[in-house]
């Protein structure tokens, strides 16, 4: 395991927002947004799906969503105007459940030039600083890109850069949550439709961290391989879930439900791992009838409900 060499101080409160980031919707349901529900897994979506109305509040727009059937939100950072944000969650009773660090794309962790990598470090440690402030428990972090090199390279490029921030992870019980992308990066890039997770398992395990997981995107990697499989074997490494449909007949992403995406195999496999946790749309977004038909979608075919 690696030593963070946190005080004694720091170590406790890491355990403790460690427990506080396993039972975040407990304890933000049971005191500022209401009553726990016998759900397994909570509605999210990223925030900048929703259209509303020019000149409309955050709080506003909180309150619609929540209206809509959200159970949370998750916010772009670094950026978080954090007074404005708090407000709006609590006014509204909607959950920041993590963030997305909107940087990742051009300003890679495996960057060959340091000073690139310098910049990733500093927007990961923003981003955690940043996401703790609004509440949320997990960063959803790209790690980099395999047109930075050969993919040992981007590899130990990537993980020596975001070990450095583990130690801010820690103190603050935040996780950075790796999604599967399309990347290059971990997969072969226009290779077949079988591939597995077991690289993907390999690069999560080397940080031999509690605060490295899995963001797992389910619509993602159907071109490339079978969800229900890739879940079984992240296993408890998946710490949250985006939500997308894909057409492997059309080779596009499609709304959640559209495609021919298998999600009664994907339900099988999360119960089967006995997942709970948060579930982000991320899709076409839109006004407040898109968002109802949103979080509709999530229901039936990810909740089956």
């Amino acid at each position: 395991m690696l030593n963070h060499a946190l005080p004694r101080r720091g170590f406790l409160r890491a355990a403790a927002m460690c427990l506080g980031a396993s039972m975040a919707v407990q304890c933000l349901s049971s005191s500022v947004f209401g009553q726990v529900t016998d759900r397994r897994i909570y509605k999210s979506l990223k925030y900048g799906m929703f259209k509303a109305e020019k000149g409309q509040s955050m709080t506003d727009s909180f309150k619609q969503l929540k209206a809509c059937g959200f159970d949370g939100v998750e916010l772009g950072t670094p950026g978080i105007n954090i007074a404005e944000v708090v407000k709006a969650r609590d006014e509204a009773g909607l959950v920041i459940d993590g963030t997305v660090i909107s940087s990742h794309w051009s300003i890679r962790h495996s960057d060959p030039n340091p000073e690139v990598r310098a910049k990733a470090l500093d927007d990961l440690k923003k981003a955690i600083r940043e996401t703790h402030a609004v509440g949320g428990s997990s960063v959803l972090l790209v790690v980099g890109h395999g047109k930075d090199g050969a993919e040992q390279e981007v590899w130990n490029r990537s993980m020596e850069n975001i070990r450095k921030a583990l130690p801010l992870a820690a103190w603050y019980g935040m996780t950075i949550a790796v999604e599967n992308v399309w990347n290059h990066f971990l997969y072969e890039h226009g290779g077949p439709s079988d591939q597995s997770a077991d690289k993907l398992v390999k690069y999560i395990d080397e940080f031999d961290s509690p605060w490295v997981g899995v963001h797992y995107d389910i619509g993602n990697h159907w071109k490339y391989s079978q969800p229900a499989d890739w879940i079984r074997t992240l296993g408890h490494r998946i710490v949250k879930l985006d939500v997308k449909g894909f057409s492997r007949k059309n080779d596009k992403f499609t709304k959640i439900g559209e495609g021919d995406l298998p999600w009664a195999e994907v339900r099988q496999a999360l119960a089967d791992i006995e997942y709970t946790g948060w579930a982000a749309a991320e899709v076409g977004g839109g006004g407040l009838d898109r968002m109802r038909e949103v979080a509709g979608n999530l229901d039936k075919h990810l909740l089956d409900q």
